[in-house]
Protein backbone atom coordinates (compact mmCIF):
# COMPACT_ATOMS: atom_id res chain seq x y z
CA UNK A 1 0.00 0.00 0.00
CA UNK A 2 0.85 3.34 -0.62
CA UNK A 3 2.08 5.15 2.75
CA UNK A 4 -0.49 8.26 2.86
CA UNK A 5 -3.52 5.34 2.02
CA UNK A 6 -1.59 3.65 4.97
CA UNK A 7 -1.86 6.60 6.88
CA UNK A 8 -5.12 7.35 6.65
CA UNK A 9 -6.26 3.60 7.30
CA UNK A 10 -4.17 3.63 10.28
CA UNK A 11 -6.01 6.92 11.45
CA UNK A 12 -9.44 5.27 10.41
CA UNK A 13 -8.78 2.10 12.92
CA UNK A 14 -7.88 4.38 15.64
CA UNK A 15 -11.12 6.41 15.10
CA UNK A 16 -13.21 3.43 15.10
CA UNK A 17 -10.83 1.94 18.25
CA UNK A 18 -10.99 5.52 20.48
CA UNK A 19 -15.17 5.81 19.72
CA UNK A 20 -15.94 2.50 20.58
CA UNK A 21 -13.68 3.15 24.01
CA UNK A 22 -15.91 6.29 24.36
CA UNK A 23 -18.77 5.06 24.20
CA UNK A 24 -18.87 1.73 26.61
CA UNK A 25 -20.17 3.30 29.29
CA UNK A 26 -23.83 4.25 26.93
CA UNK A 27 -23.68 0.52 26.01
CA UNK A 28 -24.31 -2.86 27.53
CA UNK A 29 -20.94 -4.92 28.57
CA UNK A 30 -22.11 -7.76 26.57
CA UNK A 31 -23.23 -8.53 22.86
CA UNK A 32 -23.87 -11.46 20.87
CA UNK A 33 -25.52 -13.61 18.47
CA UNK A 34 -26.47 -17.31 17.63
CA UNK A 35 -24.19 -19.26 15.36
CA UNK A 36 -26.77 -19.53 12.54
CA UNK A 37 -27.58 -16.29 12.21
CA UNK A 38 -23.84 -15.02 12.16
CA UNK A 39 -22.91 -17.90 9.95
CA UNK A 40 -25.41 -16.34 7.04
CA UNK A 41 -23.78 -13.50 7.21
CA UNK A 42 -19.84 -14.46 7.29
CA UNK A 43 -19.61 -17.84 5.57
CA UNK A 44 -18.49 -17.08 2.20
CA UNK A 45 -15.88 -17.80 0.01
CA UNK A 46 -12.71 -15.38 0.07
CA UNK A 47 -13.38 -12.65 -2.51
CA UNK A 48 -11.33 -13.36 -5.89
CA UNK A 49 -10.68 -9.62 -5.92
CA UNK A 50 -10.11 -7.08 -2.96
CA UNK A 51 -12.38 -4.64 -2.06
CA UNK A 52 -11.44 -1.10 -0.28
CA UNK A 53 -9.48 -1.33 2.80
CA UNK A 54 -11.50 1.24 4.88
CA UNK A 55 -14.84 -0.95 4.25
CA UNK A 56 -13.19 -3.95 5.51
CA UNK A 57 -12.88 -2.19 8.34
CA UNK A 58 -15.81 -0.67 8.83
CA UNK A 59 -17.74 -3.86 8.47
CA UNK A 60 -15.43 -5.98 10.74
CA UNK A 61 -16.20 -2.59 13.47
CA UNK A 62 -20.28 -3.55 12.88
CA UNK A 63 -20.44 -7.03 12.39
CA UNK A 64 -18.06 -8.65 14.13
CA UNK A 65 -16.03 -7.20 17.12
CA UNK A 66 -18.96 -5.93 19.16
CA UNK A 67 -20.22 -9.45 19.20
CA UNK A 68 -18.39 -10.29 22.56
CA UNK A 69 -18.36 -9.72 26.35
CA UNK A 70 -16.65 -6.14 26.91
CA UNK A 71 -14.12 -7.17 29.11
CA UNK A 72 -13.19 -3.25 29.56
CA UNK A 73 -17.08 -2.10 30.23
CA UNK A 74 -17.15 -0.53 33.49
CA UNK A 75 -19.71 -3.23 34.39
CA UNK A 76 -17.99 -5.82 33.33
CA UNK A 77 -17.90 -8.04 36.39
CA UNK A 78 -18.10 -11.64 34.82
CA UNK A 79 -15.91 -13.82 34.42
CA UNK A 80 -12.31 -12.22 35.14
CA UNK A 81 -12.70 -8.88 33.19
CA UNK A 82 -9.50 -6.51 31.85
CA UNK A 83 -9.52 -2.95 30.62
CA UNK A 84 -6.08 -2.26 28.48
CA UNK A 85 -3.92 0.83 28.59
CA UNK A 86 -3.97 2.53 25.51
CA UNK A 87 -0.56 2.73 25.45
CA UNK A 88 -0.61 -0.94 25.77
CA UNK A 89 -2.81 -1.30 22.44
CA UNK A 90 -0.51 0.79 20.66
CA UNK A 91 2.49 -0.73 21.63
CA UNK A 92 0.58 -4.12 20.04
CA UNK A 93 -0.03 -2.28 17.33
CA UNK A 94 3.43 -1.10 16.52
CA UNK A 95 5.22 -4.59 17.39
CA UNK A 96 2.83 -5.80 14.89
CA UNK A 97 4.21 -3.03 12.54
CA UNK A 98 7.57 -3.75 12.46
CA UNK A 99 6.97 -7.42 12.53
CA UNK A 100 8.65 -9.17 15.53
CA UNK A 101 9.69 -12.59 15.83
CA UNK A 102 11.27 -12.61 19.21
CA UNK A 103 12.25 -15.80 19.17
CA UNK A 104 15.99 -15.38 19.88
CA UNK A 105 18.75 -12.92 20.56
CA UNK A 106 20.15 -12.95 17.00
CA UNK A 107 16.16 -12.45 15.18
CA UNK A 108 15.78 -9.62 17.85
CA UNK A 109 17.80 -8.35 20.29
CA UNK A 110 16.19 -5.24 21.15
CA UNK A 111 12.82 -6.73 21.87
CA UNK A 112 14.63 -9.63 23.97
CA UNK A 113 16.69 -7.16 26.42
CA UNK A 114 13.23 -5.60 26.46
CA UNK A 115 11.89 -8.51 27.66
CA UNK A 116 14.56 -9.30 30.65
CA UNK A 117 13.95 -5.37 31.98
CA UNK A 118 10.04 -6.87 32.43
CA UNK A 119 11.06 -10.10 33.69
CA UNK A 120 13.39 -8.02 36.03
CA UNK A 121 10.03 -6.18 37.38
CA UNK A 122 8.48 -9.12 37.98
CA UNK A 123 11.37 -10.26 39.86
CA UNK A 124 11.64 -7.63 42.08
CA UNK A 125 8.02 -7.17 42.88
CA UNK A 126 7.70 -10.81 43.31
CA UNK A 127 10.06 -10.93 45.98
CA UNK A 128 12.50 -13.21 44.23
CA UNK A 129 16.62 -13.64 44.22
CA UNK A 130 18.90 -12.45 41.79
CA UNK A 131 19.02 -16.14 40.07
CA UNK A 132 15.12 -16.00 39.44
CA UNK A 133 13.87 -15.63 35.60
CA UNK A 134 11.49 -16.12 33.43
CA UNK A 135 9.20 -15.24 30.36
CA UNK A 136 6.29 -13.90 28.89
CA UNK A 137 3.92 -16.05 27.42
CA UNK A 138 0.19 -16.47 26.16
CA UNK A 139 -1.07 -16.56 28.92
CA UNK A 140 -1.71 -18.90 32.32
CA UNK A 141 -2.63 -21.71 30.34
CA UNK A 142 1.24 -21.78 28.49
CA UNK A 143 2.86 -20.53 31.55
CA UNK A 144 1.30 -23.76 34.04
CA UNK A 145 2.52 -25.86 30.81
CA UNK A 146 5.88 -24.65 30.88
CA UNK A 147 6.29 -24.58 35.05
CA UNK A 148 5.33 -28.30 34.90
CA UNK A 149 7.26 -29.20 32.26
CA UNK A 150 10.45 -27.39 34.44
CA UNK A 151 8.91 -29.45 37.31
CA UNK A 152 8.93 -32.76 35.74
CA UNK A 153 12.68 -32.40 34.43
CA UNK A 154 13.69 -31.48 38.05
CA UNK A 155 12.15 -34.17 39.34
CA UNK A 156 13.96 -36.00 36.52
CA UNK A 157 11.01 -37.23 34.85
CA UNK A 158 9.71 -40.15 36.97
CA UNK A 159 7.44 -43.11 35.93
CA UNK A 160 3.98 -42.85 37.80
CA UNK A 161 4.54 -39.09 38.40
CA UNK A 162 1.66 -37.67 40.61
CA UNK A 163 0.42 -33.76 40.42
CA UNK A 164 -1.02 -32.18 43.92
CA UNK A 165 -3.94 -29.30 43.42
CA UNK A 166 -6.64 -27.93 45.24
CA UNK A 167 -10.19 -28.70 44.08
CA UNK A 168 -10.76 -24.88 43.38
CA UNK A 169 -7.59 -24.57 40.89
CA UNK A 170 -8.06 -23.30 37.55
CA UNK A 171 -8.88 -26.47 34.86
CA UNK A 172 -5.18 -25.05 32.88
CA UNK A 173 -3.53 -26.62 35.78
CA UNK A 174 -4.84 -30.43 35.52
CA UNK A 175 -4.96 -29.80 31.54
CA UNK A 176 -1.27 -28.60 31.65
CA UNK A 177 -0.35 -31.78 33.94
CA UNK A 178 -2.20 -33.99 31.70
CA UNK A 179 -0.54 -32.37 28.64
CA UNK A 180 3.32 -33.31 30.03
CA UNK A 181 2.04 -37.06 30.58
CA UNK A 182 0.73 -37.39 34.42
CA UNK A 183 -2.53 -39.55 33.99
CA UNK A 184 -5.64 -37.85 34.67
CA UNK A 185 -6.04 -40.04 37.68
CA UNK A 186 -2.85 -38.95 38.97
CA UNK A 187 -3.57 -35.50 39.17
CA UNK A 188 -4.80 -35.19 42.29
CA UNK A 189 -7.58 -33.06 43.47
CA UNK A 190 -7.29 -31.76 47.18
CA UNK A 191 -10.00 -30.70 49.26
CA UNK A 192 -10.05 -27.27 50.22
CA UNK A 193 -11.46 -25.45 53.70
CA UNK A 194 -14.46 -23.55 54.30
CA UNK A 195 -12.98 -20.62 52.96
CA UNK A 196 -11.54 -22.18 49.83
CA UNK A 197 -8.13 -22.55 50.92
CA UNK A 198 -5.68 -25.63 50.31
CA UNK A 199 -6.26 -27.97 53.49
CA UNK A 200 -2.77 -28.90 54.37
CA UNK A 201 -3.87 -31.98 56.12
CA UNK A 202 -5.66 -33.67 53.30
CA UNK A 203 -2.66 -32.58 51.06
CA UNK A 204 -0.19 -34.17 53.48
CA UNK A 205 -2.02 -37.51 53.35
CA UNK A 206 -2.38 -37.68 49.54
CA UNK A 207 1.32 -37.20 49.17
CA UNK A 208 2.44 -39.60 52.12
CA UNK A 209 -0.47 -42.54 50.93
CA UNK A 210 0.87 -42.07 46.98
CA UNK A 211 4.82 -42.37 48.18
CA UNK A 212 3.97 -45.44 50.09
CA UNK A 213 2.15 -46.74 47.11
CA UNK A 214 5.24 -46.03 44.67
CA UNK A 215 3.93 -42.83 42.93
CA UNK A 216 6.62 -40.19 42.38
CA UNK A 217 4.79 -36.47 43.25
CA UNK A 218 6.49 -33.94 41.23
CA UNK A 219 4.76 -30.96 41.73
CA UNK A 220 2.33 -29.01 44.37
CA UNK A 221 0.20 -26.21 42.69
CA UNK A 222 -1.05 -23.50 44.57
CA UNK A 223 -4.15 -20.45 44.51
CA UNK A 224 -2.85 -17.02 44.94
CA UNK A 225 -6.20 -16.02 44.09
CA UNK A 226 -8.36 -19.01 42.65
CA UNK A 227 -10.90 -18.27 39.67
CA UNK A 228 -13.95 -18.52 41.52
CA UNK A 229 -13.53 -17.28 44.90
CA UNK A 230 -10.22 -15.04 44.48
CA UNK A 231 -9.03 -17.24 47.42
CA UNK A 232 -5.75 -17.74 48.69
CA UNK A 233 -4.10 -21.04 49.49
CA UNK A 234 -1.79 -21.14 52.63
CA UNK A 235 1.51 -20.46 51.09
CA UNK A 236 3.65 -20.10 53.54
CA UNK A 237 2.80 -23.54 54.87
CA UNK A 238 3.03 -24.98 51.62
CA UNK A 239 6.40 -24.02 50.93
CA UNK A 240 7.46 -25.11 54.41
CA UNK A 241 6.08 -28.58 53.29
CA UNK A 242 7.52 -28.53 49.46
CA UNK A 243 11.07 -27.54 50.83
CA UNK A 244 10.90 -30.36 53.89
CA UNK A 245 9.35 -33.24 51.01
CA UNK A 246 11.70 -31.71 47.90
CA UNK A 247 8.45 -31.29 45.81
CA UNK A 248 8.50 -28.32 43.82
CA UNK A 249 5.67 -26.12 44.26
CA UNK A 250 4.47 -23.65 41.32
CA UNK A 251 2.09 -20.78 42.22
CA UNK A 252 -0.77 -19.88 39.91
CA UNK A 253 -0.83 -16.10 40.30
CA UNK A 254 -2.53 -15.62 36.98
CA UNK A 255 -5.44 -13.68 38.94
CA UNK A 256 -4.17 -12.55 41.79
CA UNK A 257 -0.28 -12.00 41.44
CA UNK A 258 -0.47 -8.13 40.03
CA UNK A 259 -2.06 -7.48 43.63
CA UNK A 260 1.65 -7.82 45.03
CA UNK A 261 2.35 -4.44 43.72
CA UNK A 262 0.27 -3.00 46.32
CA UNK A 263 1.18 -3.43 50.13
CA UNK A 264 -1.93 -4.88 51.23
CA UNK A 265 -2.06 -7.20 48.12
CA UNK A 266 2.07 -7.97 49.17
CA UNK A 267 0.77 -8.77 52.59
CA UNK A 268 -1.78 -11.10 51.87
CA UNK A 269 0.47 -13.05 49.21
CA UNK A 270 3.32 -13.32 52.20
CA UNK A 271 5.32 -16.72 51.33
CA UNK A 272 4.62 -16.65 47.25
CA UNK A 273 8.56 -15.28 46.79
CA UNK A 274 9.25 -19.21 48.33
CA UNK A 275 7.82 -21.32 45.22
CA UNK A 276 9.56 -22.84 42.35
CA UNK A 277 7.48 -21.00 39.85
CA UNK A 278 4.95 -18.43 39.48
CA UNK A 279 2.21 -17.78 36.30
CA UNK A 280 0.93 -14.50 35.79
CA UNK A 281 -1.48 -12.36 33.63
CA UNK A 282 -0.61 -8.85 33.21
CA UNK A 283 -3.70 -9.44 30.92
CA UNK A 284 -5.52 -9.40 33.70
CA UNK A 285 -4.89 -7.23 36.96
CA UNK A 286 -2.08 -5.65 35.31
CA UNK A 287 -4.39 -3.55 32.43
CA UNK A 288 -3.00 -4.97 29.35
CA UNK A 289 -4.35 -6.35 25.86
CA UNK A 290 -4.53 -9.82 25.20
CA UNK A 291 -2.21 -11.67 25.45
CA UNK A 292 -0.06 -10.95 28.47
CA UNK A 293 1.11 -13.73 30.80
CA UNK A 294 4.46 -14.38 32.36
CA UNK A 295 6.23 -17.55 34.17
CA UNK A 296 8.71 -16.56 36.50
CA UNK A 297 11.29 -19.73 38.39
CA UNK A 298 13.25 -19.12 41.20
CA UNK A 299 16.05 -20.26 39.40
CA UNK A 300 16.39 -19.30 36.04
CA UNK A 301 18.70 -22.44 34.77
CA UNK A 302 15.37 -24.79 35.20
CA UNK A 303 13.51 -23.65 32.43
CA UNK A 304 16.84 -23.42 29.70
CA UNK A 305 17.30 -27.21 31.08
CA UNK A 306 14.15 -28.44 30.11
CA UNK A 307 13.27 -26.66 26.81
CA UNK A 308 16.81 -25.75 25.19
CA UNK A 309 17.01 -28.07 22.08
CA UNK A 310 19.31 -27.43 19.47
CA UNK A 311 18.26 -27.06 15.79
CA UNK A 312 20.39 -26.82 13.38
CA UNK A 313 18.43 -24.28 11.23
CA UNK A 314 19.05 -21.81 14.29
CA UNK A 315 22.72 -22.62 14.91
CA UNK A 316 23.53 -19.24 13.46
CA UNK A 317 21.82 -17.89 16.48
CA UNK A 318 24.46 -18.67 19.00
CA UNK A 319 25.39 -15.08 20.23
CA UNK A 320 27.58 -15.83 23.33
CA UNK A 321 27.11 -15.96 26.87
CA UNK A 322 24.51 -13.95 28.66
CA UNK A 323 22.57 -13.14 25.67
CA UNK A 324 19.52 -15.64 26.06
CA UNK A 325 17.11 -16.93 23.31
CA UNK A 326 13.46 -17.11 25.00
CA UNK A 327 12.71 -20.33 22.64
CA UNK A 328 15.27 -21.88 24.93
CA UNK A 329 12.74 -20.98 27.83
CA UNK A 330 9.51 -22.16 26.79
CA UNK A 331 7.12 -24.37 24.59
CA UNK A 332 6.96 -21.41 21.43
CA UNK A 333 10.00 -20.48 19.08
CA UNK A 334 7.92 -17.89 17.34
CA UNK A 335 7.49 -15.64 19.50
CA UNK A 336 5.21 -11.64 19.70
CA UNK A 337 6.96 -8.93 21.59
CA UNK A 338 4.65 -9.17 24.52
CA UNK A 339 7.43 -7.29 26.99
CA UNK A 340 6.63 -3.56 24.70
CA UNK A 341 2.74 -3.25 26.03
CA UNK A 342 3.90 -3.60 29.52
CA UNK A 343 7.19 -1.82 28.96
CA UNK A 344 4.84 1.53 27.58
CA UNK A 345 2.15 1.49 30.10
CA UNK A 346 4.26 1.75 32.87
CA UNK A 347 6.34 4.08 31.21
CA UNK A 348 3.68 6.45 30.49
CA UNK A 349 1.79 6.13 33.42
CA UNK A 350 4.32 5.07 35.85
CA UNK A 351 4.10 2.27 38.98
CA UNK A 352 2.07 4.82 41.13
CA UNK A 353 -1.19 4.85 38.77
CA UNK A 354 -0.87 1.13 38.41
CA UNK A 355 -1.08 0.78 42.58
CA UNK A 356 -4.18 3.02 42.99
CA UNK A 357 -5.83 0.81 40.00
CA UNK A 358 -5.24 -2.66 41.49
CA UNK A 359 -6.05 -0.91 44.71
CA UNK A 360 -9.25 0.20 43.74
CA UNK A 361 -10.36 -2.94 42.81
CA UNK A 362 -10.23 -4.76 46.12
CA UNK A 363 -11.83 -1.20 48.04
CA UNK A 364 -14.45 -1.48 45.55
CA UNK A 365 -15.06 -5.32 46.29
CA UNK A 366 -14.93 -4.54 49.85
CA UNK A 367 -17.68 -2.19 49.52
CA UNK A 368 -19.65 -4.47 47.80
CA UNK A 369 -19.49 -6.92 49.92
CA UNK A 370 -19.89 -4.55 53.12
CA UNK A 371 -23.54 -3.50 50.89
CA UNK A 372 -24.30 -7.26 50.40
CA UNK A 373 -24.02 -7.71 54.07
CA UNK A 374 -26.34 -4.87 54.60
CA UNK A 375 -28.77 -5.85 52.60
CA UNK A 376 -32.39 -7.22 53.41
CA UNK A 377 -31.87 -9.22 50.13
CA UNK A 378 -28.52 -10.66 49.55
CA UNK A 379 -26.30 -12.88 50.97
CA UNK A 380 -22.54 -12.85 50.87
CA UNK A 381 -21.89 -16.72 49.87
CA UNK A 382 -17.91 -16.38 50.64
CA UNK A 383 -15.69 -13.83 52.10
CA UNK A 384 -14.52 -11.20 49.80
CA UNK A 385 -10.83 -11.61 48.41
CA UNK A 386 -8.81 -9.99 45.94
CA UNK A 387 -11.54 -8.05 44.14
CA UNK A 388 -14.07 -10.80 44.48
CA UNK A 389 -17.47 -11.11 45.45
CA UNK A 390 -19.56 -14.59 45.78
CA UNK A 391 -23.13 -13.72 47.36
CA UNK A 392 -26.63 -14.51 46.31
CA UNK A 393 -30.32 -13.97 46.27
CA UNK A 394 -31.34 -15.02 50.30
CA UNK A 395 -33.28 -12.91 52.12
CA UNK A 396 -32.95 -13.42 56.09
CA UNK A 397 -36.68 -14.55 56.47
CA UNK A 398 -37.25 -17.24 53.69
CA UNK A 399 -37.44 -20.48 54.29
CA UNK A 400 -36.77 -21.69 50.89
CA UNK A 401 -34.66 -25.03 50.33
CA UNK A 402 -30.96 -24.78 48.69
CA UNK A 403 -32.82 -26.15 45.58
CA UNK A 404 -35.07 -23.46 45.18
CA UNK A 405 -32.86 -20.94 46.30
CA UNK A 406 -30.54 -22.10 42.77
CA UNK A 407 -33.28 -21.44 40.77
CA UNK A 408 -34.21 -17.50 41.53
CA UNK A 409 -30.72 -16.77 41.52
CA UNK A 410 -30.70 -18.22 38.06
CA UNK A 411 -33.50 -16.50 36.95
CA UNK A 412 -31.42 -13.67 38.54
CA UNK A 413 -28.26 -13.85 36.34
CA UNK A 414 -30.59 -14.79 33.36
CA UNK A 415 -32.56 -11.16 33.57
CA UNK A 416 -29.37 -9.73 34.18
CA UNK A 417 -27.63 -11.54 31.27
CA UNK A 418 -30.25 -9.93 28.92
CA UNK A 419 -31.68 -6.97 30.77
CA UNK A 420 -29.13 -4.94 32.65
CA UNK A 421 -26.11 -3.32 30.79
CA UNK A 422 -23.86 -4.87 33.48
CA UNK A 423 -22.53 -8.51 33.27
CA UNK A 424 -21.85 -10.76 36.12
CA UNK A 425 -20.98 -14.44 36.23
CA UNK A 426 -21.78 -17.85 38.45
CA UNK A 427 -19.79 -19.95 40.46
CA UNK A 428 -20.42 -22.77 42.67
CA UNK A 429 -19.24 -22.30 46.48
CA UNK A 430 -19.12 -25.11 48.75
CA UNK A 431 -21.60 -26.91 45.94
CA UNK A 432 -23.70 -23.60 46.85
CA UNK A 433 -25.01 -21.69 43.35
CA UNK A 434 -23.58 -18.08 43.67
CA UNK A 435 -23.64 -15.02 41.56
CA UNK A 436 -20.30 -13.71 41.35
CA UNK A 437 -18.87 -10.04 41.22
CA UNK A 438 -15.13 -9.57 39.67
CA UNK A 439 -14.08 -6.03 40.02
CA UNK A 440 -10.71 -5.12 38.04
CA UNK A 441 -11.50 -2.62 35.60
CA UNK A 442 -9.74 0.45 36.15
CA UNK A 443 -12.74 2.50 34.69
CA UNK A 444 -14.99 0.89 37.10
CA UNK A 445 -16.63 3.48 40.24
CA UNK A 446 -18.51 2.84 42.99
CA UNK A 447 -21.28 3.63 40.98
CA UNK A 448 -21.15 0.88 38.47
CA UNK A 449 -20.95 -1.43 41.38
CA UNK A 450 -23.68 -0.32 43.10
CA UNK A 451 -26.26 -0.08 40.55
CA UNK A 452 -25.47 -3.27 39.62
CA UNK A 453 -26.31 -4.42 43.04
CA UNK A 454 -28.95 -2.77 42.91
CA UNK A 455 -30.41 -3.96 40.05
CA UNK A 456 -29.71 -7.64 41.28
CA UNK A 457 -32.30 -6.83 44.61
CA UNK A 458 -34.50 -5.56 42.14
CA UNK A 459 -34.82 -9.21 40.48
CA UNK A 460 -34.67 -11.05 42.84
CA UNK A 461 -37.49 -9.50 44.92
CA UNK A 462 -39.34 -10.33 41.70
CA UNK A 463 -37.86 -13.29 41.70
CA UNK A 464 -38.75 -14.27 44.98
CA UNK A 465 -42.39 -13.02 44.60
CA UNK A 466 -43.02 -15.59 41.85
CA UNK A 467 -40.49 -18.22 42.11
Amino acid sequence: MAPDLMLELARKAAELAVGRIKGLPDEGAWDGEFRQILAEQLMENPPEDGQPAAAVMERAAREILPLALRLDHPRSFGFIPSSATWPGVLADFMAAAYNINQCTWLVASGPSQLELVVIEWLRRWMGYPESAGGLLTSGGSAASLDALVAAREAAGNPDRATVYMSDQSHSALRRAAMIIGVRPECVRAVPSDSHSRLDMNALMDLVADDRATGFNPIAIAANAGASSTGAIDPLEAMADYCEAESIWMHVDAAYGGFAIVTARGKALLRGIERADSIGLDAHKWFFQPYEAGALMVKDGRTLENAFAVHHDILQDTVWGANHPNFSDRGLQLSRSARALKIWMSVQTFGMAAFRKAVSNGMELADRAGEYVERSAVLELVHPVSLGVVCFRVNPANTDLDENSLGEINKKVLVRSFWEDRAFMSSTMVQSVFSLRLCILNHTSTWDDVRQTLEVTEAFGQEALADP
